[in-house]
């Protein structure tokens, strides 16, 4: 049966916030302290929703986690009402509040690892929730993601949900952000690459400066869980150096679209090694790997990081052709700005399209076009089974709108996060979006 490959984006939530809290991410560092703008947030992810949804692509939405985390802060004993929890905590720290107010779920790409029913043995389509254990804010996501996907992938004949790993560094797991798919077409079998930063249970070398969130083992236990075949399964390491520069996901380096790669000269320790491996096995599906690598000369491991270049989204036009959805900011940098456009006059390789969105509000906080979906392959029976409310048509971008525009502030600093009214908006928005997604009970405050 044929395939599509659908974009699952995150919708901003609420909180977001400008706190600083991703080490290893020079964007989220650099910006900590400055005001930010929840609702213009918020309406620059819809819009790129939208802007693919009308040329032809599936596209879904995924909700926002309630913020700030309340459960959590009651767990580390701050009692009392709502508002009591807040105050004692914003004077407590308000890094920690800030920390558990992170609107990071936003992006997607982190949410769950997905590998589709063509790869699998089982022929279902199988989600791995992230662990995101590597950085505290992150690792309170997982329960409520885990509810969120069922909620909107629930058929059991079609899809296999796994909890997350164990919550340990040495199965630091962050999702599809360090995971490609390469096929001929999506619905046939393909191969995947998983990437990893460091091995735990052995010897071997990592970055010096940053962390590496994703372990090689986590890769391999998720490999395990999908089902996946060794002959169709690559594992690669990610360079070191491009780690320590910024690259804290795989998904700033390098990216892919059925049988293109489109990736840095320095994206992989032992780089023509795993180009090779990816080939070759491709080539046992009788498939071919198209390779698009940007030199180091013509655009920096920190051009890259700088502009996301290569956290655009790289996606198929309806005539065959392949465009790249990204961000401003690689129209602004001069390097990319002139790679960029040397690479569609060519008309050498398979992309000859771009489309730049602006998305500075999640920029700032280190995520890209690429960060903010969850890709998922379907088959025209799995679409069917998707719960159809909350993939993305002209009625629901207007509602949608319509419901941030009401609920959402213009201007948010960390020490509003304290604010109990804050709280309540939270709780009155995402109460009603459950209704506008159809997504049941997935909020504690609601069960």
């Amino acid at each position: 049966m044929s395939g599509i490959e659908a974009n699952f984006d995150g919708l901003v939530g609420m909180t977001h916030n400008y706190a600083g809290l991703s080490t290893g991410n020079e964007a989220a560092m650099n910006h900590k302290g400055q005001e930010s703008n929840p609702r213009k947030a918020a309406l620059q992810g819809l819009m790129k929703m939208k802007a693919l949804s009308d040329m032809g692509l599936v596209q879904g939405v995924l909700p926002p986690q309630q913020r700030p985390c309340l459960p959590a802060l009651r767990q580390l004993g701050f009692t009392g009402s709502d508002g009591q929890i807040l105050n004692k905590a914003a004077r407590y720290s308000l890094p920690l509040l800030a920390s558990l107010s992170s609107a990071s779920s936003m992006w997607t790409a982190n949410a769950a690892t997905v590998s589709p029913s063509a790869d699998s043995a089982d022929q279902h389509v199988h989600f791995t929730v992230a662990n995101l254990n590597n950085k505290q804010h992150r690792s309170l996501e997982s329960t409520t993601t885990a509810r969120a996907l069922k909620a909107v992938f629930p058929d059991q004949d079609c899809f296999v949900h796994h909890d997350p790993l164990p919550q340990h560094a040495d199965w630091g797991d962050e999702g599809a952000a360090n995971h490609n798919r390469f096929c001929a077409e999506y619905g046939e079998a393909g191969v995947q690459l998983f990437v990893y930063g460091r091995k735990a249970l052995q010897d071997g070398i990592g970055p010096k400066h940053y962390p590496a969130r994703q372990t090689l083992e986590a890769s391999q236990a998720v490999a395990r869980l999908h089902q996946l075949e060794e002959a169709r399964t690559v594992f690669a390491q990610q360079n070191p150096v491009a780690i320590d520069g910024g690259v804290f996901h795989n998904d700033v380096i390098s990216v892919s679209n059925r049988n293109v790669f489109f990736y840095h000269q320095q994206a992989f320790l032992n780089q023509q090694s795993v180009l090779t491996e990816l080939r070759e096995k491709m080539a046992r599906l009788g498939q071919t790997l198209i390779t698009v690598e940007v030199p180091t000369e013509q655009v920096s491991i920190q051009d890259a990081v700088e502009s996301y270049l290569f956290n655009s989204q790289l996606l198929s036009q309806p005539d065959g052709n392949m465009m790249l959805i990204l961000p401003e900011e690689c129209r602004q940098n001069h390097h990319v700005s002139a790679y960029l456009q040397k690479l569609i006059a060519g008309g050498n390789a398979p992309i000859n399209k771009l489309h730049f969105f602006d998305l500075r509000e999640s920029m700032h906080n280190g995520g890209g076009p690429a960060c903010l979906r969850l890709r998922v392959v379907l088959n025209e029976k799995e679409l069917a089974a998707v719960n159809q409310a909350v993939l993305m048509t002209p009625e629901r971008y207007q509602r949608l709108t319509s419901w941030i525009e009401r609920h959402y502030r213009d201007s948010l600093y960390a020490a509003d996060l304290a604010d109990p009214q804050l709280l309540n908006e939270v709780y009155s928005a995402l109460d009603e979006l459950t209704q506008i997604l159809r997504l049941g009970s997935i909020y504690d405050f609601q069960r």
